[in-house]
């Protein structure tokens, strides 16, 4: 569970919203499920071999769509992940800093952040998204509900690539059982595929949570 603090006191979203503090709504990042709960998750899932990348493209993911108030899915992340953040009338940031909990960085410029999707687009398509439609893929790659959409570091986003658990994972080791726990909800509600290393490093993983 991501954790803020206010005032020195260690406090959780939804504790934050309670006080009135939390900000508009998905001010934060989804939490995922629990470690137990995510291990139980991922028993669920299909494992197989990846599937083709044939025919694949970013463009077959349509992203950044319209979120409304000018803001597009970018821009929302970027609001939503970023501390002090303002934004001018087009919703792009004029002020702000942006925490990289991949690479433990911290940077005040937007344009040198990049929206991660946890689970890569080019990934989907291997595990399942190949045989989506269009508009399925497009809510995939826009998904503010759960937790796909994280603002990081341009150099961690491009080290990862489209690479599963099994061959990258944050260098920040303190973030391998969020980023497993991202992993797994993300598979699990769209219910695509893992292979055999990926549910073996996404279980190590897991092993890194306190509960």
């Amino acid at each position: 569970m991501r954790i803020r603090t206010v005032l020195g006191v260690a406090m959780t979203a939804s504790a934050l919203a309670t006080i009135g503090l939390a900000g508009p709504a998905n001010a934060y990042p989804p939490d995922p499920p629990s470690a137990s709960d995510s291990a139980a998750h991922l028993a669920t899932l299909t494992v197989a071999a990846p599937g083709s990348m044939d025919g694949y493209s970013r463009d077959k993911f349509p992203h950044w769509i319209n979120q409304g108030d000018n803001c597009n899915t970018r821009e929302v992340v970027l609001k939503r992940d970023g501390t002090g953040v303002t934004v001018g009338s087009d919703c792009y940031p004029t002020a702000g800093s942006w925490y990289s909990a991949y690479d433990q960085t911290t940077t005040t410029d937007p344009s040198k952040v990049q929206i991660d999707h946890i689970v890569p687009l080019a990934d989907a398509w291997r595990s399942g998204a190949a045989d989506w439609t269009t508009d399925q893929r497009q809510a995939f790659a826009n998904d503010l509900t759960d937790p796909q959409l994280i603002a990081v570091s341009a150099s961690s986003n491009e080290s990862k690539g489209d690479q599963d658990p099994s061959q990258w994972k944050p260098p920040n080791t303190g973030e391998w059982c969020y980023y497993a726990r991202n992993w797994i909800q993300v598979k699990y509600v769209w219910k695509l595929t893992i292979t055999s290393d990926e549910k073996t490093a996404l279980s190590d993983m897991l092993g890194k949570c306190s509960s």
